[in-house]
């Protein structure tokens, strides 16, 4: 019904038709985001879809690949809430730091590419085509050096060196680099202050609803 607080989902993925098996990031499933984002806005409700999908059991080309192809149909077919946006492996049954990572640094990539081409003058350099004089070129320009620094986003794991100086920097990976970033974190993280009181509330709280529903394992 239009107006409805149900949220209209679909799980994108297909199915190996030699093994059954669920496969992620293919043309098919790309296909049906736009699909059923388009059937959730004809009955009016919000759509769950999308994200960075892959069966691959490592951060490696396979997952960066599935997960490319879920992620960029996610964003252009306007899925209102992605629950899976970054850190799966292995079709969900695991989770890798160094994926993580990786699939944070692309969503902040996403988050420009959503907000589409600026058409305003800065953003298309009008004051540079107006002042910079025929025939010379436009890093010297005005307008470049207001903007250079922020025009683009960076990507903060990708290594854009030569072969060269990456090779002697030590040939890491992607995942290499992933690992070394999320170690920081951790070893730079400082916990929030908070007082002792509630924090000992929290903690009596978190035991007691643990100890109401027991594991069901065994």
């Amino acid at each position: 019904r239009p107006g409805s607080p149900v949220i209209f989902g679909t799980f994108a993925a297909s199915m190996s038709m030699a093994t059954g098996a669920p496969t992620f990031g293919t043309p098919e499933a790309g296909l049906a985001i736009y699909v059923m984002a388009e059937l959730a806005r004809r009955v009016g409700v919000p759509f769950r879809s999308g994200g960075q999908f892959t069966a691959s059991k490592l951060p490696d080309a396979q997952a960066a690949y599935e997960s490319a192809h879920t992620l960029l149909p996610t964003v252009q077919a306007g899925v209102n809430f992605v629950l899976h946006a970054a850190g799966w492996l292995e079709g969900g049954l695991a989770l890798s730091f160094e994926k993580l990572i990786l699939d944070g640094d692309q969503l902040g990539a996403m988050s420009v590419y959503g907000r589409g081409v600026d058409m305003t003058d800065n953003g298309q350099a009008m004051e540079a085509f107006l002042t910079n004089p025929p025939g010379q070129h436009f890093l010297g320009n005005g307008h470049t050096l207001k903007n250079f620094e922020s025009a683009f986003w960076m990507s903060g794991l990708a290594d854009n060196n030569s072969f060269e100086q990456w090779s002697d920097e030590g040939g890491k990976t992607s995942a290499d680099r992933a690992n070394e970033r999320w170690k920081q974190m951790l070893s730079d993280y400082v916990p929030p202050e908070l007082d002792e009181s509630l924090d000992a509330q929290m903690l009596s709280f978190i035991a007691d609803r643990k100890a109401s529903m027991p594991d069901a394992i065994g």
